[in-house]
């Protein structure tokens, strides 16, 4: 396994005393931390019960000490592949529908992932946020426990989806983003660090019980989706988003379908047909290497998993599902193969 690695005491613009601290702390955890191989090939660290990559455990470092939220916020939480892109399209265009028409979009020439900041990238010194138009939107894959205090006040919309499905989406992702030097995953490897929670951001189970705990405690912070409910019933979900942010449709937009036009607009179908979601690049943060638009979109549909789990991987993770989700009062449709 590769050694992890630290980072430089000194910032290239100023001494901060408070930046040191977080370097020495960052670097100390590095070298105590118990590790294993990632998806990608690089380490992941096991970081308060959550796996995470170096960088976006530094990056964690960093806005809970530099990150300033303010009430107004608006957080789009997931795990990885779990329907992420879409739900980034709808919430943006919901909320911006003011500033757009359909014909002239932002999403006709930009890719979903740019339509607001993922957290999960952000280095020293963060970038200010504050000229942002409120409400601010912002996404995270980090689980409710790792959050920023400051964060816990605002509002969350949460998208989960059916594992199965999400462990499959995210074994062809990450095989894409995997160095060509080295051998794709295994499906079988794939379905066994997945049943361990050995992935970016840690295990399914505990990431999803973390904001649907959370969701029952703060019903009106937190707005809890399931993919699947997404899918079958778009323009019902668009109407929730649109109260829960603060901006619900006028009976003249209901008349006029807007919700209708977003709902095209941002359907699969229709991103995944547009020039700069088939060739364009994502960057993330300062990240270097970009990640094409395309990979971001890559199915869709619910029960991709039958194509390539076998009964008994199908099994083991069901087997998983209904012990963990046992009690806590989570329920999903057993006709999506959920417990």
């Amino acid at each position: 396994m590769s050694s992890s690695p630290s980072f430089s005491t000194t910032p290239q613009s100023k001494e901060d005393a408070d930046y040191n601290k977080i370097c020495d702390e960052y670097n100390h955890l590095i070298e105590t931390i118990p590790k294993a191989n990632g998806w990608r090939g690089e380490p992941l660290c096991n970081y308060n019960g959550f796996w995470l990559n170096t960088m976006i455990l530094k990056s964690n470092f960093f806005l809970q000490s530099y990150f300033k939220s303010q009430t107004t916020d608006i957080f789009l939480a997931s795990v990885m592949k779990s329907g992420t892109t879409w739900l980034k399209a709808l919430m943006f265009s919901t909320l911006n529908r003011h500033l757009y028409s359909f014909s002239d979009h932002y999403l006709l020439r930009h890719g979903p992932q740019s339509t607001f900041p993922l957290l999960d990238f952000e280095s020293y010194p963060i970038t200010d946020f504050t000229s942002f138009p409120t409400p601010r939107l912002f996404a995270t894959h980090f689980p409710r426990t790792l959050l920023p205090s400051c964060m816990i006040p605002c509002k969350f919309v949460y998208l989960c989806r059916e594992p199965k499905d999400v462990l499959i989406s995210y074994w062809h992702f990450m095989n894409k983003l995997r160095s060509k030097d080295l051998p794709p995953v295994s499906l079988d490897d794939a379905v066994d660090l997945f049943c361990k929670g050995i992935l970016d951001y840690g295990s399914f189970w505990e990431h999803v019980l973390s904001y649907w705990r959370a969701s029952l405690e703060y019903p009106d912070k937190i707005l809890f989706l399931k993919y699947e409910e997404v899918k079958k019933e778009p323009e019902v979900v668009v109407r929730k988003l649109a109260t829960f942010m603060g901006k619900p449709f006028t009976a003249e937009e209901v008349e006029k379908k807007v919700v209708e036009n977003i709902v095209d607009l941002c359907s699969f179908q229709t991103l995944s047909n547009m020039e700069v979601n088939k060739k364009g690049v994502e960057n993330f943060g300062r990240v270097e290497a970009g990640v094409e638009n395309r990979h971001f979109l890559r199915n869709g549909e619910i029960g991709d998993w039958k194509n390539y789990l076998s009964e008994e991987m199908k099994q083991r993770i069901d087997g998983i599902t209904h012990e963990k989700l046992k009690g806590s009062g989570l329920i999903f449709d057993a006709s999506d193969g959920l417990y």
